[in-house]
């Protein structure tokens, strides 16, 4: 394996909330340039828990997290992390917190430093590439559960990032969108871990699928 293309490696991992039951045990798990696994596992069985820890919201109890190429151990190593990977929340409610639509999409651009003009054709941009044009006055409350969905990936994607952690990011969309966000996930070589209970969605965006059981990980195709 080529170490220069590692993205993101566990070794040794270990996790709980509290002493009496271990979420994640001695945890191995790599990530390279341009690969897309999927990550399988009963609800409760640990697979969010992962991504908050790479993100830095949650603290190993032992083992090693380095991202693109760098151990990461306190908050403030997990600062350009957040920069450079998306993640996507399983629940888009947890997401989506601005007025309208565009403002979602518009927030993190402009956190990057973006100028109006810039972060305005990134909304553009975005919104098109996911089928949503016309949505940017869209009060987000008040859309479907499946609108909701596709403007949470907007949020996401509009941050260009380099990599991608996706919790069931097709559930509630229909079958036009559904295939659109498979085209962008295949033609855009992006790197990308996720989440889903969908078989059938995993075999067309993923290669290597994993199992979280009983708190240990596994490579099972």
């Amino acid at each position: 394996m080529d170490v220069d293309n590692i993205l993101i490696e566990l070794e040794q991992v270990c996790f709980s909330y509290n002493s009496l039951r271990p979420v994640l045990i001695d945890l191995d798990f790599i990530l390279s340039k341009g690969e897309g696994v999927s990550l399988l596992g009963a609800n409760g069985s640990g697979k969010t828990t992962l991504f908050h820890l790479i993100m830095g919201l949650l603290k190993p109890d032992s083992g090693r997290l380095s991202v693109f190429g760098e151990e990461r151990r306190v908050r403030k190593d997990f600062d350009d992390i957040r920069r450079r990977v998306g993640l996507l929340f399983q629940d888009s409610d947890d997401q989506l917190f601005s007025p309208t639509v565009a403002e979602d999409i518009a927030f993190g651009p402009f956190n990057l430093g973006k100028n109006r003009e810039e972060v305005l054709q990134v909304v553009q941009k975005t919104l098109a590439l996911l089928g949503l044009e016309g949505y940017e006055d869209r009060v987000t409350y008040k859309l479907s559960g499946g609108e909701k969905r596709l403007v949470a990936l907007g949020t996401v994607l509009a941050m260009r990032p380099e990599v991608l952690l996706l919790d069931e990011p097709v559930i509630g969309l229909d079958d036009e969108h559904r295939h659109r966000f498979i085209n962008i996930l295949k033609e855009g070589k992006l790197s990308y871990i996720i989440i889903s209970h969908d078989q059938e969605f995993l075999k067309e965006v993923t290669g290597r699928q994993y199992l979280l059981e009983g708190g240990r990980l596994r490579c099972i195709s």
